[in-house]
């Protein structure tokens, strides 16, 4: 469990076609050092390239993945699905937004199709081992046994309590209260318009407050 942890605190190599920057991107010239500058300075009104945004947000999407209810075992190959849609519709993206909630629509679209997917398996998004999201791993805490094990309780129970809300709440929830987005930027993000997000958020914390509320009660009954 420690290694595979550690192992996503640092983002995994990025598949092969995804390296390569996207068509009509700026690249180097043919012929030139690879040192050289590639042939277009970076430009602020344009996103970085897929690579430099794979680096920068890896542990984001893999954890807003997990957070959306994608499985332990299939948030690697869909952190990849995440980052080939990128590759694909970078070109498209016109500032209008801030790249991570770009980046957050793409990450609600995969997760929705894994869930739908696992359904379909019969499989259980999330009766597998407790995770572990990578930016915590990481943090300087990560190399104290009893700080890590407490952290990985922390994430487990989080993931026991968002199970309980249904996909519609649990979307809300995360973007709001996770994620820290505001309601019109989750409106944008999930396609639907403010008041059902305002909605939809004072429904999932109540149902997320009973959820802990009946764990603390789970909880008590055990150590009775």
């Amino acid at each position: 469990m420690a290694s595979s942890s550690v192992a996503r605190a640092r983002p995994p190599p990025l598949a092969g076609s995804l390296a390569a920057p996207p068509a009509g991107r700026c690249a180097g010239a043919g012929g030139r050092a690879a040192a050289e500058p590639p042939a277009c300075a970076p430009d602020p009104a344009h996103p970085p390239g897929v690579e430099a945004l794979y680096d920068e947000h890896f542990a984001f999407v893999w954890r807003s993945l997990r957070r959306l209810g994608v499985a332990d075992a299939a948030v690697d190959d869909a952190v990849q699905d995440v980052f080939l849609v990128v590759h694909r519709r970078l070109a498209e993206f016109e500032g209008r937004s801030s790249m991570k909630t770009w980046l957050f629509g793409i990450v609600l679209r995969v997760a929705r199709a894994q869930r739908r997917n696992a359904l379909r398996r019969g499989a259980s998004d999330l009766a597998a081992e407790a995770p572990e999201d990578p930016e915590t791993v990481a943090g300087p805490e990560a190399d104290q046994p009893d700080a890590r094990t407490e952290q990985a309780e922390a994430v487990r129970i989080l993931y026991e309590l968002l199970d309980e809300l249904d996909e519609e709440k649990r979307e809300v929830f995360v973007l709001a209260e996770l994620e820290q987005m505001t309601a019109p930027a989750i409106a944008e993000v999930a396609g639907i318009n403010v008041n059902t997000v305002y909605s939809r958020l004072r429904a999932a914390r109540h149902d997320f407050e009973q959820a802990v509320l009946r764990h603390r009660a789970r909880s008590t009954w055990r150590c009775t």
